[in-house]
């Protein structure tokens, strides 16, 4: 009898989409403290279109021999848990997967990882769409620890790309920690940025107290910094060099059950945006991959292995 295998989405030499190809490798055991759980959603997020691309290869988080493997978050349904384990097969979860160096991430069939880098998905909340929670919601809520609460008097926050996944997020979290957040976004995302209790702009002017950068104008946003502000980006190595008494800060998205929990329960309370623009299978990866990197999608590409 051959042994067990399920399906995963790779990239073995990195040249974009068409470099992503599915592989079948062995199911494995999960051992103390971890769990496999069968994936109903992964999300296509920018970084791994970076993966594909061979950006992460090139700045030298990724050195795999053979294969890389492709996505971070997912949701599903625990089929089997090792020694110590606190959740029973059957629960629905979310969780993290971070770091590049790996033989597969969420694009496939399942996953073992460990119980602590998940959180139970809640009732009302559809796994597609819990999907998009752990890496948004997490670096959006992370960001926002970088930022801390709004000093007074000096409380204008400006996010890019306030219409994303990452930048809608932020936009609730940091008002609800004192500052008064402008969406630099599309004229067409008006009304969701402004629906989620924002001031909206389409052409920023320099002078804000900080800026949030999940766009990644870089530079660009920058300079919309007052002097002495802050500049918080979401890729550690590659923001902008400090200038004129800014504090420049990245987020490093790291797992964190407790607060995944809670972001969880606040998006099935309808508190936080999740937003799923399509559901595809795991052989179109590659497709979703060319529509995600065309831009102006409202929402994030799921895929169902």
């Amino acid at each position: 009898m051959s042994a067990a295998t399920f399906r995963t989405a790779v990239v073995r030499v990195p040249n974009g989409p068409d470099s992503i190809e599915i592989i079948e490798v062995p199911v494995a055991e999960p051992g103390p403290g971890r769990i496999r759980v069968a994936i109903a959603a992964a999300t296509v997020n920018p970084t791994d279109l970076g993966v594909a691309a061979g950006f992460f290869h090139g700045i030298g988080l990724v050195a795999q021999p053979e294969h890389t493997g492709l996505g971070w978050e997912f949701a599903g349904v625990v089929d089997a848990a090792g020694p110590g384990v606190d959740l029973a097969v059957g629960t629905r979860v979310a969780g993290l997967v971070v770091g590049f160096d790996r033989d597969y991430g969420t694009y496939a069939e399942q996953i073992v990882v460990a119980a602590a880098d998940v959180a139970p998905v809640p009732d009302g909340l559809d796994l597609p769409a819990a999907a998009t929670v752990p890496l948004n919601g997490s670096a959006a809520a992370q960001v926002v620890d970088l930022l801390g609460d709004a000093p007074a008097g000096a409380g204008r926050l400006l996010v890019t790309g306030a219409a994303g996944a990452v930048g809608a997020n932020v936009t609730v979290l940091a008002r609800e920690r004192g500052w008064q957040v402008t969406g630099l976004a599309r004229a067409g995302d008006e009304e969701f940025v402004r629906g989620l209790g924002a001031d909206f702009t389409t052409h920023a002017e320099p002078g804000w107290d900080a800026v949030v950068d999940p766009a990644q104008l870089n530079e660009r946003a920058l300079e919309l910094v007052r002097d002495g502000g802050a500049y918080v980006g979401l890729r550690p190595g590659l923001e902008p060099a400090a200038e004129r008494g800014i504090s420049v800060t990245s987020v490093v998205t790291v797992s964190d059950r407790a607060r995944l929990a809670d972001l969880l329960t606040r998006t099935a309370a309808g508190e936080l945006p999740a937003r799923v623009y399509a559901v595809v299978s795991l052989d179109q990866a590659a497709d979703a991959h060319r529509a995600t990197a065309r831009g102006g999608l409202r929402g994030r590409y799921i895929i169902r292995p």
